[in-house]
């Protein structure tokens, strides 16, 4: 049985989830105009539109550093991911992979089910493991029947080329030529780790509006990539687009 810390957290996050009406509202602070520097960065990004009052007036606001404040038994993740066509997609503020339907991830002795609808990158990271920051983190953005959010953050450290990674264009060398949809084996370990321990905590959006009620998962084991690959998006993207470590304020880190 779930042990009973974890199953009173959880209860607790799901009353302050946040309902969006389909998958574009994750990309509805794109209508008004936000950055990652200047007058329009993080900081200032509350006050850009009523939208967005959430990034400076939230009390669960994400990224944070996690340090693991309960120790715990969680509940075991289920990836059934697929093969999938992912359509590179430069929205302005990062590299975004369309995903076609039919992945999942579930928590059976929660009961949960999210399907895949897209990942993205944020390069240096957004999340922190005791204060260290990396190369590149994934975000796996998943949504339930209800329009609730979940999602995973894969960590990316500097090291080997990463297969994956290589097949998609933002990825390559800009002489090189290849159509923005390409095929992408998601479920192979190259975009997830082999173990799959993680932290859990409940927070929000990491780019306007911000909105919280958001169940994020953060692998604990990093993924590689090379600096080559890195660089390439980095030079596609900008040097930077994460947003700044955010306060825990009361929650909790479960590990």
């Amino acid at each position: 049985m779930i042990n009973t810390k974890i199953n009173n957290f959880l209860v607790a996050a799901v009353s302050a989830v946040v309902l969006v009406s389909s998958p574009a509202t994750l990309r509805a602070g794109d209508e008004l105009h936000w950055n990652y520097t200047g007058q329009e960065d993080p900081a200032h990004w509350g006050e850009l539109a009523d939208e967005y009052r959430m990034c400076s007036e939230g009390e669960n606001q994400s990224p944070i550093d996690l340090v693991g404040d309960i120790d715990v038994d969680l509940p075991e993740l289920q990836f059934n991911y697929i093969s999938t066509l992912a359509n590179d997609v430069y929205n302005g503020h990062t590299i975004q992979q369309d995903i076609e339907p039919g992945s999942f991830i579930s928590v059976p002795e929660m009961g949960w089910v999210y399907e895949l609808k897209q990942f993205h990158f944020h390069s240096p990271s957004e999340h922190t493991v005791n204060g260290e920051s990396f190369a590149m983190e994934l975000h796996f953005v998943h949504a339930n029947e209800a329009g609730a959010l979940l999602v995973v953050g894969v960590l990316v450290r500097q090291g080997e080329a990463n297969p994956v990674l290589a097949k998609m264009k933002s990825f390559m060398p800009a002489e090189e030529k290849m159509a923005g949809t390409v095929p992408i084996s998601i479920e192979e370990s190259n975009l997830l780790p082999p173990t799959r321990d993680y932290f859990y905590y409940n927070g929000s959006l990491t780019t306007p509006p911000c909105s919280e009620g958001v169940r994020w998962v953060v692998l604990k084991t990093p993924i590689e990539a090379s600096e080559g690959q890195i660089a390439t998006f980095k030079a596609r993207v900008g040097p930077a687009n994460n947003r700044p470590v955010q306060s825990h304020n009361a929650r909790m880190v479960l590990e």
